[in-house]
């Protein structure tokens, strides 16, 4: 498997979990139907997990745009890959929503909220201000960035002045899905925290062009913010992180 290939995977496993509580919780008739915002987050924690866990040693798991542009800003990727991880992390974004489309099938038609269809997909503001939603979707990847950058010393044991490197194998994807399930918890309730374009912006293609009964229109005038916000908050994080000498 090759890095690109393994971006493509992961962040495939990432939504089709991620998409597919939020599907489970908000679909008519679906087994987990209104169990609420705590089932949510802590469905993209463990799809976080999994996602990181299966492609780590292949592509580092990035997953998303932000991750892949901080980690450039920081000096820690090569530019040159961005691109190709971007292409290869929207893909898979893709590729996610349409099964977990298909594994909820019946459910579209049964559904009358076609607000609640789309949200299935992509995110949108609980209360639409674009400065605020923009300012709140900077702040969630900013800490998430910043977390995804300071955790590395979470992998290092340091004995006699030297470090040591720990092989956790697919707990390594501990800290950052913990990472992710808390700014779902305390950061999400605004935006509903894409912190991740392709997360957003991949799904929300597949909304538009899937035959999907009874469906609204794509907010394209809102898309721009959960693209645009989380890059600015990981280059930011990337920043603070070289600023205070990459602790």
């Amino acid at each position: 498997m090759t890095p690109l290939l393994g971006e493509f995977v992961g962040t495939m496993l990432l939504i089709i979990l991620g998409d597919g509580v939020v599907a489970n919780v908000l679909l008519t008739k679906s087994k987990g139907q209104g169990s609420g915002w705590i089932v949510i987050a802590t469905g993209w924690g463990f799809a976080v997990f999994f996602g990181v866990a299966v492609v780590a040693r292949v592509s580092n798991a990035h997953l998303n745009p932000a991750v892949s542009v901080g980690l450039a800003t920081a000096g820690l990727f090569p530019w040159s890959a961005v691109p190709g991880y971007i292409v290869a992390q929207m893909l898979g974004a893709f590729a996610g929503a349409v099964v977990v489309w298909l594994a909820y099938l019946p459910h579209w038609k049964v559904t009358e909220d076609a607000e609640l269809k789309r949200a299935v997909f992509c995110t949108a503001p609980a209360i639409r201000n674009f400065p605020a939603n923009f300012l709140c979707e900077v702040i969630g990847t900013f800490v998430l960035m910043f977390g995804v950058l300071a955790m590395k010393g979470a992998f290092e044991a340091t004995a006699s002045g030297s470090s040591i490197p720990v092989n956790l194998g697919a707990l390594g994807a501990i800290p950052i899905a913990v990472l992710v399930w808390a700014i779902g918890l305390s950061l999400g309730g605004q935006t509903g925290y894409a912190i991740n374009p392709a997360r957003d912006l991949g799904p929300r293609l597949a909304h538009a062009l899937l035959p999907i009964p009874g469906k609204t229109a794509n907010d394209w005038a809102y898309s721009w913010i959960p693209v645009a916000a989380p890059l600015v908050g990981g280059a930011l994080a990337a920043g603070a992180y070289v600023a205070l000498g990459k602790f």
